[in-house]
């Protein structure tokens, strides 16, 4: 019989990795500061840096990009691995293509970040308003009593309909969305709205992007690069790609050990397709080329960011003032302190749109309880804690729900907590009154 020791190197899908891997390095030194320009150390930097090169090594990740802004100034900006070519099942001598700083990952569920945000912005011009029923902008949403769903609830994960039939994540529905609303507004609901906490990993944001749809007149993907892309000039932070950047996308892995009951059964509820199929999904066209709000910003690290960081600033940045502090304020005000998500199976704090940090468990390492942000599908992070002045963002390309390294991740995110000491978060959220 096999030790489990020895059985897990044979179940653990993993990626090859160079000898050396300063080979798969690249650092954008033309962005980066120097750490002491805001209150770093090289150290601090130098500790970073080597849990990231730890969480390479573990070998669940053929691509890894990270930046990290303090004080609004880059202090780190730097990839390592293969874009393409690098996969578990990919041949070790196969083509590669180096994954670089300006390379664009897909951030999955991270992408309800930015969506929410857009929503923020239309409730903000009062397009919209956040405690309006869905159905006053969708009406045949209102079928099966779902009259009573708000905006509010949907961005909070508290709509009743955190799981969507299987029929919806056809790939080729993408290009109908009529297809996709009709679906959903002939779903039941699970729960009554406003009851419980469970997260809603895909359904959200489809009702999100069709009401930034009926309210402008434009696809939510438009408003998105008209009225924050464009004006701060950002390359990529779009849902999906035009079809000639299809390759310039990090492809995706699954790796790490097998999804396995019950939590394969959870994942096929909550995305409508197994843990595998949703890595495989993010490499095809029609996933990189289409619109789905909740699940396929495409964007780099660098840009995440700096998205990050317009928030952070109070909604201006390099002078284009975006949001009112308010409108920051009412996005990240905490709507579910440590409550037990009932799709996730565990405590999440929740704002309208970000998951929240805490003092003692936190995606965003220990001792975050101002930061918010997002994960997306397992790896990937994008997050703002202001009392450390930073903006964040993780981008990783395997797919890893379980693996024996899985501390390295956290480890990740603890070192660069430590290492951009607290400074003071007297001044956040922004002040009402701005």
């Amino acid at each position: 019989m096999l030790s489990a020791r020895r059985f897990l190197p044979r179940v653990v899908r993993r990626v090859t990795i160079p000898k050396h891997v300063e080979e798969v390095v690249t650092i954008a030194h033309d962005r980066e500061v120097d750490p002491s320009d805001v209150g770093m150390k090289r150290a601090d930097i130098d500790a970073v840096w080597r849990a990231i090169l730890g969480l390479y090594k573990s070998r669940l990740h053929p691509a890894i990009g990270l930046c990290v802004r303090r004080r609004g100034q880059v202090v780190m900006d730097r990839s390592i691995g293969y874009a393409k070519g690098g996969g578990p099942d990919e041949a070790v001598d196969g083509p590669k293509v180096l994954a670089t700083p300006d390379t664009p990952f897909n951030t999955y569920s991270a992408s309800k970040a930015v969506t929410a945000m857009v929503i923020h912005l239309l409730d903000q011009r009062h397009a919209l308003h956040l405690d309006d029923a869905v159905c006053e902008y969708i009406p045949e949403f209102a079928a099966h009593g779902k009259r009573w769903i708000t905006i509010r609830h949907v961005l909070a994960h508290r709509a009743g309909i955190p799981t969507i039939p299987a029929s919806t994540m056809d790939l080729d529905l993408l290009a109908r969305p009529d297809e996709i609303v009709r679906i959903l507004s002939d779903s039941k609901p699970q729960m009554r709205a406003g009851k419980r906490l469970a997260y809603h990993a895909i359904s959200g944001g489809f009702l999100l992007g069709e009401i930034v749809q009926r309210v402008t007149g434009k696809s939510i993907r438009t408003v998105l690069a008209e009225e924050i892309c464009e004006p701060l000039g950002f390359r990529w932070l779009n849902y999906g790609v035009a079809p000639e950047d299809v390759g310039l996308v990090a492809d995706n892995h699954f790796t790490g050990l097998p999804m396995l009951p019950p939590m394969s059964g959870v994942f096929q509820r909550l995305l409508g397709v197994s843990f595998e199929q949703a890595a495989q999904f993010g490499n095809d066209p029609r996933y990189l080329t289409g619109v789905i709000p909740a699940a396929n910003i495409i964007t780099t690290a660098n840009e995440l960011s700096r998205f990050y960081q317009l928030l952070l600033a109070g909604g201006e940045l390099d002078g284009v003032r975006i949001f009112e502090p308010r409108t920051i304020r009412h996005a990240v005000a905490e709507q579910s302190y440590l409550e037990v998500d009932l799709s996730l199976g565990v405590p999440v704090r929740y704002s309208l749109g970000f998951m929240l940090g805490g003092k003692w468990a936190s995606f965003f390492g220990p001792d975050t309880q101002y930061a918010f942000g997002h994960l997306g599908f397992t790896n990937v992070m994008g997050w703002a804690d202001p009392e450390r002045e930073i903006s964040v963002a993780l981008m990783t390309s395997g797919k890893a729900f379980l693996y024996p390294e899985l501390w390295r991740l956290f480890d990740v995110t603890r070192k660069i907590g430590n290492a951009c000491s607290k400074t003071s978060a007297a001044d956040w959220p922004p002040d009402m009154a701005d």
